[in-house]
């Protein structure tokens, strides 16, 4: 009786370590309008763009954007997994199959031109905040 409970787990077994274990590699390229933009991804600065990373996981990820003369781009984008990235699939594709996957993603962003500011409009919007705060509405 325990021969046959060991057999099923140890066909398992013998079949994950038989064979070079497939694997995924995920890699994310952003291209921004204009090129040349410092790109950070999640608080870790990855280069230029266009520029290619691998990551880990999906979800969500926090991207800042900077460009001398345009405006700073702070905005979330989610990569989402492919079909064979989801559970239960991903343990076949991950551990059982022969061959490697590369999850290829991309994200674009155009940046827009910074405007100079109106020295005039913004004092005379200082001035109006500071006597509403000082004095109330009247």
């Amino acid at each position: 009786m325990n021969r046959l409970r060991l057999c099923p787990c140890l066909l398992a077994v013998l079949a994950a370590g038989l064979g070079p274990g497939g694997c995924v590699r995920r890699t994310v390229t952003i291209h921004t309008d204009p090129q040349g933009a410092e790109v950070t991804l999640n608080d870790q600065q990855i280069g230029t763009s266009p520029v290619s990373v691998d990551f880990l996981w999906y979800g969500d990820y926090d991207v800042i954007i900077r460009k001398e003369g345009y405006e700073t781009l702070h905005t979330h984008r989610r990569l989402d997994p492919p079909w064979y990235q989801v559970p239960p699939i991903d343990f076949f594709a991950e551990i059982l199959t022969p061959w490697t996957y590369h999850d290829r993603q991309e994200m674009t962003f155009t940046l827009e031109e910074r405007q100079p500011v109106d020295r005039k409009a913004l004092i005379d919007q200082a001035t109006e905040f500071r006597e509403r705060t000082l004095f109330g509405d009247r």
